[in-house]
């Protein structure tokens, strides 16, 4: 469970951002996450990933039922408003996910912890196709940054962009600079010397 400050998820966190601005039901809800493109930081692929997300915020009290529309030919859609405990819980959560880095398990750096399995050619190709995914990335982010401050958008609205384009920025170049040293042959390692040099373990038997 995540402490009491910590956000419970980052989908619940915009959800209850976006119900801060007015009451809405769970299809206005993806809509505006999709138009807004914040389907880049939340994953709302599965149908009811926000459907679960708003049956916790209710069961903690943090969102209730505001009305229930029944628009003619089709189905009845509740809307949700944000509580009192939940502009309070928002005001907090954004606070430490600002100011506190969490405690995350990203999938690359747990392949890195077990890279000394595979050979360096393996890891090297990867990682040259790696490369050219992150200057993708980047290439797609500068270029969708600048049209936006074209069109005049406010610099807050797009540092979300920016710590994109900057984290991508620096891994791309880290990753260059694996794939030079795996090229030129400073980095080298086989499987059996590396489990030759792990330590015995005690495992309690």
């Amino acid at each position: 469970m995540p402490a009491p400050n910590r956000p419970r998820s980052p989908l619940a966190m915009v959800v209850l951002a976006l119900l801060a601005e007015e009451p809405m039901h769970v299809y206005r809800i993806r809509r505006l996450i999709q138009i807004r493109r914040k389907d880049d930081v939340v994953n709302v692929e599965r149908s009811n990933s926000i459907y679960q997300a708003i049956e916790r915020l209710l069961r903690d009290g943090l969102v209730a039922v505001h009305a229930r529309e029944e628009p003619a030919g089709a189905p009845t859609r509740t809307v949700y408003a944000i509580t009192d405990a939940g502009l309070s819980t928002l005001e907090s959560w954004m606070d430490t996910a600002l100011s506190t880095p969490a405690r995350e398990f990203p999938e690359f750096r747990a392949v890195l912890a077990v890279v000394g399995l595979t050979r360096p050619a393996v890891v090297r190709d990867a990682l040259r196709q790696r490369a050219t995914a992150l200057e993708d990335t980047l290439s797609r982010t500068e270029r969708d940054m600048r049209s936006a401050r074209g069109a005049g958008l406010a610099r807050v609205l797009l540092l979300e962009d920016e710590h994109l384009a900057a984290v991508t920025r620096a891994e791309l170049g880290w990753v260059r600079a694996v794939v030079a040293d795996l090229e030129a042959g400073t980095l080298d390692w086989t499987a059996e010397e590396l489990l030759e040099g792990h330590p015995p373990v005690d495992d309690g038997a």
